[in-house]
């Protein structure tokens, strides 16, 4: 049976090329035909992207929403770290309960402010596992921070079903260790919350790693979250191999990838191409050889 993940599409950002000028500009044009892109890619979701905006936040939110609702029916999910912005998207955004709201974070403020609109909008909600002092150092802190999240939300009467965590995949450049805790909180969710879902901002992983590279981080890093179940990603939708794979279309390889995870490794000289990839990329997203930007040529 092939597995599945949603994939949230991330292009539509304030720092990307087409879509940045056009937002900042007001023009609709590119954002629209980004939009249509990225859903006849095979994107579940649309991330907006419009970062922390200070100065206009609250009136560049509802613009970037209308703006894609008048071309597609794909629901949205709102991406800022402004929170009157967030709430000025939630006040115009046509599907409330289907929309994504990225992300309440375990920041005292964060919650206070959040939660709230959320419970309101019935929304499904991204719980950032980033806390008062920012990055969890281990799987238990992933575990601690998840538990405060999902008690301030139930208390809102935001159900497990609705919540969808975000472990923080971070950059291979700083090691694997991360990479490790953030697969062992996967591990740990389903009982810390019974019926949620999980996602993870998936370029992190190749965030600092040559351009033409990024991608082979980024699918290989996919796969072993799918072990994990995994429910949706935030994804390059233009990357029609990372898709194949989040529609499920790319199972040999998750099956050999998932059973390299339980100790059981292929022997390399039978492996060609894109099964190849996967083994090496898998090999130094492990920690079992050391990152170097060379990796796929060793």
């Amino acid at each position: 049976m092939s597995q599945k993940v949603m994939a949230i599409a991330e292009s539509i950002n304030i720092m990307g090329k087409r879509s940045g000028t056009a937002m900042k500009e007001r023009i609709q044009g590119p954002v629209q035909e980004m939009a249509k892109e990225e859903a006849a890619a095979g994107a579940s979701y649309l991330d907006l992207n419009i970062g922390p905006a200070r100065k206009d936040g609250v009136e560049l939110m509802p613009w970037v929403v209308q703006t894609v609702e008048a071309v597609t029916d794909v629901p949205l999910c709102l991406d800022t770290t402004n929170m009157d912005a967030m709430t000025a998207g939630f006040k115009v955004v046509k599907n409330k309960e289907l929309t994504i709201m990225n992300s309440i974070s375990a920041q005292p403020e964060r919650m206070q402010n959040l939660i709230p609109v959320a419970a309101e909008a019935g929304c499904n909600v991204i719980a950032l596992l980033w806390g008062p002092d920012g990055m969890p150092r281990d799987s238990n802190e992933r575990a601690s921070m998840a538990v405060d999240l999902m008690m301030a939300l139930s208390e809102a009467g935001i159900p497990n079903e609705k919540m969808l965590f975000d472990p923080i995949g971070t950059p291979i450049t700083l090691g694997a260790d991360q990479i490790a805790s953030g697969l062992e909180f996967m591990m740990m969710l389903a009982d810390i919350a019974p019926g949620a879902g999980s996602t993870v901002g998936l370029s992190n992983v190749s965030n600092g790693v040559a351009e033409h590279l990024r991608k082979y981080l980024d699918r290989t890093y996919l796969i072993m979250l799918m072990k994990y179940g995994i429910t949706t990603a935030i994804v390059n939708a233009y990357d029609t191999e990372l898709m194949a794979i989040c529609k499920g279309e790319r199972q040999a390889h998750v099956d050999m990838v998932h059973a390299m995870m339980d100790g059981d490794d292929p022997d390399p000289s039978t492996l060609k191409d894109v099964a190849l990839q996967h083994y090496k990329t898998y090999k130094a997203l492990s920690g079992q050889s050391v990152f170097s930007e060379s990796w796929l040529e060793l």
